[in-house]
């Protein structure tokens, strides 16, 4: 017998409607789809009508008499939100970090005298897969409790093929174990090792020639991901890198101008990636490059705030055409949150976004950020049944009320995982 909920009620459904084949970019990214006093009817899982409730008990008497029933009379229903860019799998912690940050220290200073991403790749290399599966799925089911249905996850913190390919086997289970979705990225170029920085193109071959064949043949990963950073990979490195990515069938990402201008907007824009991420310092010619190529731009207010650094031109962005999604960069080390709802808080509060465009940014361009839009991101008959639920009566809480938690449900293919 067929699965039946019905989600009745609720003072506003956004639904997202309108952006599955095509990111929304400018105005359309204020294009939420408001249903007043809406309702949600799910069947095995799938998203089998939405709309006014009223018009819903009409049309689908039948299946709603028999459905379970979730009274969200004074909340508001929308898409489960999406987490585009996390660092997931990982072992250790670097409060020391935060802590020397406070007193003056750089984030690049503090990684080129051997912590940041190093201290991070020494505890998971260390760690066994059991121990990084254990710590990573208390993330998820965290994550779950903040309304993220699905989260992407980055290898990086391997920095050789085994511990690389360890990352990437834990993510897998975790994406067949658990009721998240995870889709997985291969980050091995995410550092120099230590004892390569002064000769760093053995590893740059390593990880074209030994490790993306290695991750592609095993399937591990959709994506394949590159740190271009001064200091890190060069844009003509991370280019030869991420063309070898795309010849195994990896989709090109790029962490670009984090730290400063490198041209990894403009990276991203040639070699046709999925989407670039950071982009605190990108330039005005990247932008517009990434606009003409409808690349996505995953911005990371958290990393911005934690490091007490400038905030992505989410505004410039948005008005030049680029689809903006958003993110916690969830890692130990520039963004230690798993709150999706705060880095929402921050698309407004510091980077000028209105509620609605963050509201697209972590719902349905987030999707297409990681290649799902055709599934997830919008409440849509047919789509998958992820849905957060927040006690607050109306969109705009959500912003106004800042730095809370309002999730007070999330169902995940029909199911309740959490409320």
């Amino acid at each position: 017998m067929a699965k039946v909920l019905y989600i009745e009620n609720a003072s506003q459904v956004i639904t997202m409607k309108g952006h599955s084949e095509k990111p929304a970019k400018k105005e359309a990214m204020n294009d939420i789809n408001i249903i007043e006093n809406g309702s949600v009817l799910i069947q095995d899982g799938k998203i089998l009508a939405v709309g006014q409730d009223s018009e819903l008990k009409k049309e689908y008497a039948d299946s709603i008499a028999e459905a379970e029933k979730m009274d969200a009379r004074g909340k508001t229903v929308t898409p489960g939100l999406i987490d585009p860019h996390t660092h997931l799998v990982h072992a250790g912690t670097r409060e020391n970090e935060y802590a020397m940050r406070l007193q003056g220290k750089t984030y690049m200073e503090i990684m080129n005298a051997g912590g940041g991403i190093h201290a991070t790749t020494r505890a998971t290399q260390e760690a066994d897969f059991d121990q990084l599966y254990a710590e990573s799925k208390q993330r998820l089911d965290t994550f779950f409790t903040y309304g993220v249905t699905t989260v992407e996850a980055k290898s990086g913190y391997g920095l050789t093929l085994e511990h690389e390919l360890k990352q990437l086997e834990v993510t897998k289970k975790l994406n067949e174990d658990h009721q998240m979705d995870v889709v997985s990225t291969f980050m091995g170029a995410h550092a120099v090792p230590m004892d390569e920085k002064d000769n760093p193109e053995p590893f740059v071959d390593r990880v074209i020639h030994e490790m993306i064949p290695e991750v592609a043949e095993k399937d591990l990963a959709t994506f394949n991901d590159v740190f271009c950073e001064r200091g890190v990979f060069t844009p003509e490195q991370s280019r030869r890198i991420l063309e070898a990515g795309k010849k195994h069938g990896l989709i090109p990402k790029i962490h670009a101008d984090e730290i400063e201008p490198y041209a990894g907007a403009e990276l991203a824009a040639e070699v046709g990636a999925i989407s670039a991420d950071h982009l605190l310092k990108a330039s005005d010619e990247g932008i517009r490059q990434m606009a003409e190529k409808n690349v996505m731009g995953v911005l990371l207010p958290g990393t911005a705030f934690f490091l007490m650094a400038e905030f992505a031109r989410a505004r410039r962005m948005i008005d030049a055409g680029v689809p903006v999604a958003l993110s916690t960069d969830a890692n130990p080390g520039s963004s230690p949150t798993l709150s999706l709802q705060f880095i929402m808080n921050l698309g407004c509060l510091k980077m000028g976004m209105t509620p609605e465009e963050v509201l697209t940014a972590v719902t349905i361009n987030a999707a297409h950020a990681i290649g799902r839009a055709d599934r997830i991101g919008s409440l849509e008959p047919g789509k998958q049944a992820d849905i957060a639920i927040f006690d607050v009566p109306n969109h705009l809480m959500l912003s106004y009320k800042y730095g809370m938690n309002h999730v007070c449900a999330v169902i995940k293919k029909g199911e309740l995982v959490t409320g």
